[in-house]
């Protein structure tokens, strides 16, 4: 194994999903149901989030799908708006969420840096919003690639994310993991013929996961030793 590059999905793998989506889920939810505890629930439902419990589904859509499959399902709750003026909004409402690191990221991305490695961010969320959280973690410039599902190259299980950062850096997808904490993440690096490396500070577990991956691990923060 000769890794020279790593390619990072962000929720869920640089940044701990439940601590920071699920709070966002129930607060977007709660604040858009006018406080209608039903209402929020039946919202959650449509995209596989149980504000009861503040759990995600497996298959949810905010584990898995872009900005604007979300508002297509939240869209009848909505009135006067449009799949693209929903989107606009959640957008805007994602781009203001406190991230929650899923271990320190500044030391660990010089970490990676001073071996040499080219590092890039794709993600089935809207650009915009994930440079905003990139920035506001001080780490939007540590990254050769930023990418999002509306950048232009698809959405993830579909691999032409990962294609367009192994074009970008002029490298054979062999040389690249791809770590993510989804099945879709795993698929898609798989497809542009990287390695997958799944991490558990998603919703998924090792069962789920293991099937797809190389390898798996706690958090990214094990990638130095995983990387030898």
């Amino acid at each position: 194994m000769d890794i020279q590059a790593i390619l990072f999905d962000k929720d869920g793998t640089l940044f701990d999903f439940y601590a920071t989506w699920g709070i966002w889920a129930k607060t977007l939810l709660l604040d858009e149901a006018g406080g209608d505890a039903e209402l929020a629930a039946r919202m959650g439902d449509a995209i596989g989030y149980d504000i009861r419990t503040g759990t995600f589904a497996p298959d949810s859509m905010v584990i898995f799908d872009t900005p604007p499959d979300i508002a297509a399902a939240l869209l009848p709750f909505f009135d006067g708006e449009t799949v693209q003026s929903l989107t606009d909004r959640l957008n805007t409402a994602a781009a203001q969420v406190p991230m929650v690191e899923a271990t320190p990221l500044i030391p660990l991305l010089l970490e990676l840096q001073a071996r040499g490695l080219k590092l890039g961010v794709a993600t089935n969320d809207g650009e915009a919003p994930a440079r905003a959280h990139l920035e506001a973690s001080g780490i939007s410039g540590m990254f050769d690639f930023i990418v999002g599902s509306d950048s232009g190259f698809g959405g993830k299980p579909e691999a032409g994310m990962m294609q367009a950062f192994a074009d970008h850096i002029g490298m054979a997808g062999e040389r690249i993991a791809m770590v993510g904490d989804s099945v879709h993440d795993l698929v898609a690096g798989r497809a542009a013929g990287m390695v997958p490396v799944a991490v558990l500070t998603g919703v998924a577990g090792q069962g789920e996961l293991a099937p797809h991956a190389d390898v798996v691990l706690p958090d990214i923060g094990h990638l130095p030793a995983w990387l030898g």
